[in-house]
């Protein structure tokens, strides 16, 4: 008797295995077949930067912001504190060298002077009346001495006399001693003064000195104490343009307090402030260029104050050759400082994919140009335009230098046109 063989069915899961084991197999023939691996996204060419990298002059520089200013300024203090009593200059006006700008007054400052220069006076009189006793009593012992003198004269002819006298016996033994006593007498008595005269007179000498000295130093500081009102009066020490706070009649100003500044207008600097980062690396003579009015000009570091405030210490840029006409006080302008000298490297153009691999990787356009693989990258310095290449890519390759921010997790880029 026949038996009827039924026909075996293939259950869901066999089919289900083998539609994965087939899936599998495509997946592994694709990554074989197509050389890559990992995630792929399909993207716009439209939407993508892509530049190319290439052998070029590498310069580093820094953009720094600056204000232009005038290459003289010369500031007003208030050496003396007062109140404003005249204005005879305002600002923005022009000033010559010597003009009176403000005159201030000082009432307890004038009394004080006044007291000063007073006894200044007692102290010269005092001088003069030391040099006045001197000279008197030099005058006396001159008078002595010479008085000395003549009696020692008149008793040497008479001791001359008598010694004549006595030795013809014409005068007795007690009249030519008596005689040659007063003799010796007035020799020690002129003596005596003589000394005490010549002593007197180099004594004299020193101290004269000492007093004219003295007396010459009252003279400046009496000079001195009077020129302190004279600093209440507020003059301009250069020609050039007058930038002042608002003076009026009745303000108090502080001794010391800064009043205006003269800016002198036949030039003009740039003052920049750079991070504190590139202190070492900026150094005077060191070129640099900024665009005015469609313009290139060159400036170059004529000052480095190495005093960092707030993160950033200050350099002045002075002009080499033409100046823009229109520049104006104040001004901000945009200057390319360059760090060091130039050289040849491999550049690639500067883009925002640099946001997000911080230079580690970039994706590089294959030989087909229909896609981009992910490929490391080592780059180095970097400058407005380019960031300069040290290793994984070539001269002649292309790189994607658009924002990877939509794809960054992507190792496979395909162009869609």
């Amino acid at each position: 008797m026949d038996k009827k063989i039924e026909k075996k069915k293939i259950s869901t899961v066999k089919i289900v295995g083998y539609l994965m084991l087939a899936g599998i197999l495509l997946i592994a023939l694709y990554n074989f077949f197509g050389q890559d691996s990992g995630s792929t996204t399909t993207v716009d060419r439209q939407r993508l930067i892509i530049s190319e990298v290439a052998e070029g002059v590498f310069q580093e520089f820094v953009d720094v912001s600056g204000t232009v200013q005038p290459v003289r300024t010369t500031y007003l203090d208030a050496v003396e504190g007062g109140v404003v009593q005249n204005v005879f200059a305002q600002s923005g006006e022009m000033v010559e060298a010597g003009d009176t700008i403000v005159v201030l007054t000082n009432s307890s400052l004038q009394l004080s002077v006044l007291q000063q220069e007073a006894g200044i006076y007692d102290q010269i009189n005092n001088v003069r009346n030391s040099r006045l006793n001197l000279e008197q009593n030099h005058l006396n012992l001159q008078k002595e001495l010479t008085d000395s003198r003549t009696r020692l004269e008149l008793a040497n002819s008479s001791y001359q006399r008598d010694s004549v006298l006595f030795a013809k016996e014409l005068i007795s033994s007690r009249e030519f001693e008596e005689s040659e006593l007063e003799f010796k007498f007035q020799n020690s008595r002129f003596e005596l003064n003589y000394e005490s005269f010549r002593r007197d007179s180099v004594q004299m000498a020193q101290q004269l000195t000492q007093l004219n000295q003295s007396e010459e130093r009252m003279w400046r500081s009496l000079d001195g104490v009077q020129q302190i009102l004279d600093n209440l009066i507020v003059t301009a020490p250069i020609s050039g343009q007058l930038s002042t706070m608002e003076l009026d009649p009745g303000l108090s100003i502080q001794q010391g307090e800064r009043i205006g500044q003269i800016d002198q207008l036949d030039g003009f600097k740039v003052r920049a402030g750079i991070d504190e980062f590139y202190l070492a690396r900026v150094a005077v003579g060191q070129s640099g260029s900024f665009d005015f009015a469609g313009d290139s000009y060159s400036v170059v570091v004529e000052r480095v104050y190495p005093v960092i405030q707030d993160g950033q210490f200050q350099v002045d840029f002075q002009f080499l050759g033409e100046m823009p006409q229109s520049l104006r006080r104040g001004q901000s302008v945009r200057v390319r400082l360059e760090l060091g000298d130039s050289g040849t490297a491999l550049l690639l153009p500067r883009g925002a994919f640099f946001q997000q691999t911080g230079g580690n990787w970039v994706f590089a356009v294959d030989e087909t140009g229909n896609r981009a693989v992910k490929q490391a990258v080592r780059l180095g310095r970097s400058n407005r335009d380019y960031y300069e290449v040290i290793e994984g890519l070539e001269p002649g390759q292309r790189v994607v230098t658009s924002s990877y921010d939509v794809y960054q997790q992507s190792d496979l880029l395909i162009f869609q046109e």
